[in-house]
């Protein structure tokens, strides 16, 4: 990159030059053949914009509600691990960056910094705390007993993950967690990911999730959770119209569109393709968010349009950090933002309510026939 960042793709191109090979590739790479994570991508460009015209613009509001609390822009940054991989401040300075904008962040439980350490680094912030299913419920409880103490405003419940997607690029790295670093939410140095044993020749963050995390998560854990906290609750990694339902049922208060930034399964769709199907079948009875393949402002708006109440976004706050920690993840988000705007602006929307689905329709290939 020469000069000033003028896209995402630009402060993608510093942190590939900037951070440690394996560091590069663990917060880039997905699963298998990464076809899921090209798609992510390549499917907003399937969704054309139909404008509005000769509407006032000159004065516009970009704000929305999430989880009943208002944001500047409906782009959250979702929960990204070991964010001091990046920078050495990491998620506290993506905390100070979001309160700055005014936007929410999840706050991944594999961290490194604690709940608490970000909660003090920006206290006028949106936080909300992504979750795991641990094997011993008393960790999972813990935390999040932890977040409500904190002022967190609420549990994004990962349900993607009983075993980590095989990312071919931290095996054939051997990824492991720098020795400086640690998860600090946790205090054993086996959960903390920092105990310097032998992976072996697999990944070690796959190793750990293994031992760690429960794959007998069921929709009972849902109700478990449901039972332990007033927080608002928003299931993640949901990519199924039926499964949408099922959650909607058991009273959870959001669904998160989103296949783990291509990191799980490889080969399933893209999360802007599934996504008028999910709003669908939660029949305005919850709010639905998107993650996945967002970079650039025609994006947010694609996926407010086709019915996202807001979109998270995740790599790109990382190359943000890698550029230049708080200010660099700062002006990612600013620079979202105005695109949005722009968006909003050239297809005549003034305010976030008037975005709906007449503005665009899926675009269809033609083949002739020979």
């Amino acid at each position: 990159m020469s000069g000033t960042p003028v896209c995402i793709a630009d402060f993608e191109e510093y942190a590939r030059s900037f951070l440690p090979k394996s560091v590069f590739d663990y917060y880039q790479s997905g699963a298998d053949d990464q076809e899921t994570l090209a798609e992510n991508v390549a499917a907003f460009s399937r969704w054309k914009l139909y404008p509005r015209v000769l509407r006032d613009v000159s004065v516009m509001d970009l704000s929305t509600c999430v989880l009943g609390h208002r944001v500047t822009v409906p782009v959250c940054v979702a929960a990204t691990a070991m964010q001091r991989m990046a920078h050495p401040l990491g998620e506290t300075a993506t905390a100070r960056a979001c309160q700055a904008v005014g936007t929410g962040m999840m706050l991944s439980s594999w961290a490194t910094s604690s709940l608490e350490e970000v909660a003090a680094a920006a206290p006028a912030g949106l936080r909300w705390l992504q979750l795991y299913a641990y094997k011993e419920r008393r960790v999972t409880a813990a935390l999040v007993r932890r977040a409500e103490s904190a002022g967190y405003r609420g549990i994004f419940l990962t349900v993607d993950t009983p075993y980590l997607g095989r990312r071919r690029a931290d095996v054939r790295n051997r990824f492991r967690l720098p020795p400086h670093l640690s998860l600090k939410n946790f205090s054993s140095s086996e959960l903390a990911f920092s105990s310097g044993k032998d992976f072996g020749e697999d990944s070690g963050l796959a190793v750990y999730v293994a031992e760690a995390i429960d794959a007998t998560v069921s929709w009972e854990d849902v109700k478990w959770l449901r039972g332990l906290t007033s927080l608002p609750i928003v299931l993640k990694g949901i990519l199924r119209a039926d499964d949408a339902k099922e959650a909607v049922k058991l009273g959870v208060n959001g669904i998160l569109v989103s296949n783990h930034g291509a990191r799980q399964l490889d080969g399933v769709p893209a999360t802007i393709d599934v996504l008028p199907e999910i709003v669908e079948a939660v029949e305005g009875k919850v709010e639905v968010f998107l993650d996945g393949g967002v970079r650039k402002g025609t994006d947010v708006l694609k996926a407010l349009a086709l019915g996202a109440k807001a979109v998270f976004v995740g790599r790109p706050v990382l190359w943000g950090l890698a550029y230049q920690g708080e200010e660099g993840a700062k002006e990612v988000l600013q620079m979202l933002k105005e695109e949005f705007r722009l968006a909003m602006a050239l297809t005549g929307c003034r305010r976030v309510e008037e975005i709906d689905r007449t503005l665009i329709r899926r675009h269809q290939v033609l083949f002739s026939k020979i």
